[in-house]
């Protein structure tokens, strides 16, 4: 603690006024006090009072309730009253911390009691309308927190009050009664609350205190009060808390940017002050403070994007993710989960896995950057084929296209035609394409962790044939392929951005590919929709992407993956087990169609 004493004496003679430099004592008196009283000495303030055990009572009272950082003090005037008595004039300041501070004028007498001065206590001293019997009470004062807007300024995490349900075991009698009681009434609210998670809740509650059963917004308190309110041994008590519009809204960022940003959104506290009289019943109002709510935080999310995401993505048996990233500025406008998803974390930001066949794009960049091939270049499409004498690679179904050009290679998405591809390619080409849009960069994005992917050198001939089609040891995330997608469009790699004003930090800001490369991609992945493994996106727009499959484990089931653009919106969607991209891509067609 902090404890400021600082003292000041203004003397002041005026000829016929009565005002003289006091006798000696007084003023020494009334620094001691008041020194002692800043640094938190009340017993030896009280010590210098006439009245030593209600001074120090009162004073203890005064300064527990302020709980002051520091004290500062200034005596104003010394006026003589007689000749063993004199008034001090002092001005205290409290300094309450958090830029908060009382100050006020008082005074009190200081006399002589022989050859000692005393400071003569009444409850007048510490503060001018205190009265015998009475103390203070400080009141803090909370502004509702800013809410946090998406980038079209509308709420995403907004202040709402919040009503706790608590269950006090030993005032409700019969426990498992209330507890079904209250289970009935708010199960259609939270599947998670049940008479069984209730009743071992209250058990392993210590004696006397209180479980909290459920956190519930107002409107739906509202709903299930007339069944609850009456129960035995339930209480209620309510604050306001920054919401997002549903529970589960946004789940994979809103509560990570709430944290991140909950010193910004809190706005500064005021204060009341109020005299109470011995049974805390407030007497007088003393001083008071309002308080300075903060200013809004903007974030790059999308209320509409997001919700279409989700909307997408909720439909789904499987854990399935969609991750959509603004081109032109690297804005996160969406990430969404559904519930199997979030049951396994975090995995539309951090999750890696396979990204099968959506490699391609990756590998297509590579192999016309490197000049040998074109998007025309006729290139086999076998039903298999067979890297290095070891190892197999089939298409999906063993599918044959015969000799084609590269672009309808891509569209159809011919592993064969792309493991063959990479066999001539340096150990490390894949591995900076990747690079170059984004897969394989570390960004340090406030308030949210991601990983991108990792795509290694290979060396070995098969493997890099694997890696070409998006098996072998490559990974990523949905979170990285949305950025390649955002990479592909834009033409260079895109800062993941999605706190107003906190920057991204990146690893490393990779070459970006030229335009003489990109733009075959770009027309491929139109392609791949026009009538290629994406058909079902040709109503949404001038829609480019890739499809992927992408085996895992024992290779007997596979992951369905859909990643690419339209317009400044880029996304990439993930369904685990989905076995083909069919679901992914039908996920991908429910966002495009419900996206402004």
């Amino acid at each position: 603690m902090r404890l400021l004493a600082t003292i000041t004496v203004v003397l002041v003679t005026v000829s016929g006024c009565g005002l003289f430099k006091s006798e000696p004592g007084a003023p020494e008196i009334t620094n001691e006090f008041l020194a002692k009283l800043a640094s938190g000495d009340v017993q030896g303030a009280a010590g210098l009072t006439d009245n030593p055990n209600d001074a120090k009572e009162t004073l203890e009272k005064f300064r527990g309730a302020l709980k002051p950082e520091g004290l500062s003090s200034k005596v104003d005037q010394i006026r003589k009253n007689g000749d063993t008595a004199s008034e001090a004039s002092v001005s205290l300041d409290w300094d309450l911390g958090k830029n908060r501070h009382w100050t006020y004028p008082t005074k009190f007498d200081v006399r002589q009691e022989g050859d000692t001065w005393k400071v003569h206590w009444a409850s007048s001293v510490a503060h001018p309308k205190l009265a015998p019997q009475q103390s203070i009470a400080v009141t803090e004062l909370k502004p509702d927190p800013a809410p946090v807007l998406d980038r079209d300024g509308t709420p995403l995490l907004a202040p709402e009050r919040v009503v706790s349900v608590l269950l006090v075991a030993k005032e409700a009698g019969d426990v498992p009664a209330v507890a079904k009681a209250l289970a009935d009434a708010l199960n259609p609210l939270d599947k998670a609350i049940t008479q069984q998670t209730i009743t071992e809740g209250v058990g392993k509650t210590p004696d006397g205190q209180a479980y909290q059963v459920a956190a519930l917004r107002d409107p739906d308190y509202q709903v299930v009060k007339p069944k609850i309110y009456e129960l035995p041994g339930v209480r209620f008590s309510s604050q306001t808390s920054l919401l997002a519009p549903t529970r589960t809204f946004g789940s994979q960022v809103l509560p990570a940017v709430r944290k991140l940003v909950e010193n910004d959104i809190a706005g500064q506290a005021g204060f009341r002050i109020a005299t109470v009289d011995a049974q805390g019943t407030e007497v007088d109002e003393l001083t008071s403070k309002a308080p300075e709510p903060a200013k809004a935080v903007n974030i790059a999310l999308s209320r509409a994007i997001q919700a279409a995401a989700e909307d997408a993505v909720e439909p789904m048996t499987q854990p399935t993710v969609l991750v959509a990233i603004q081109p032109s500025t690297g804005d996160i406008l969406a990430v969404a989960q559904n519930d199997l998803a979030d049951a396994q974390g975090a995995i539309s930001l951090t999750g890696r896995f396979p990204p099968g066949s959506t490699m391609k794009a990756v590998t297509a960049l590579a192999a016309i950057g490197s000049g040998k091939v074109t998007a025309e270049t006729p290139l086999p499409c076998p039903g298999k084929t067979t890297i290095d004498g070891r190892r197999i690679v089939p298409n999906s179904s063993e599918f044959d296209k015969g000799t084609i050009p590269l672009r309808s290679a891509f569209a159809f998405s011919c592993n064969t035609t792309f493991a063959q591809l990479a066999v001539d390619m340096p150990a490390d080409l894949l591995t900076n394409s990747a690079l170059s849009l984004g897969l394989g960069v570390d960004f340090d994005v406030a308030g949210l962790t991601t990983i991108t992917g990792s795509v290694p050198p290979a060396t070995d001939v098969v493997e890099r044939a694997e890696d070409a089609f998006g098996q072998g040891k490559v990974l990523a995330s949905p979170f990285g392929m949305a950025l390649v997608s955002a990479s592909i469009a834009k033409g260079s790699m895109p800062v993941p951005q999605l706190v107003r004003g906190k920057e991204t930090k990146a690893d490393k800001q990779p070459t970006p590919p030229t335009a003489a490369v990109l733009d075959p991609v770009r027309q491929m992945m139109r392609e791949v929709v026009d009538y290629g493994t994406a058909p079902q996106l040709k109503p949404y727009g001038d829609v480019r992407g890739k499809t992927g499959t992408a085996q895992f484990g024992d290779g007997v089931h596979s992951h369905g993956w859909f990643m690419g653009y339209r317009g400044d919106l880029a996304f990439a969607t993930l369904v685990l087990s989905g076995e083909t991209s069919t679901p992914a891509v039908d996920v991908a067609a429910r966002f495009l169609k419900a996206v402004p």
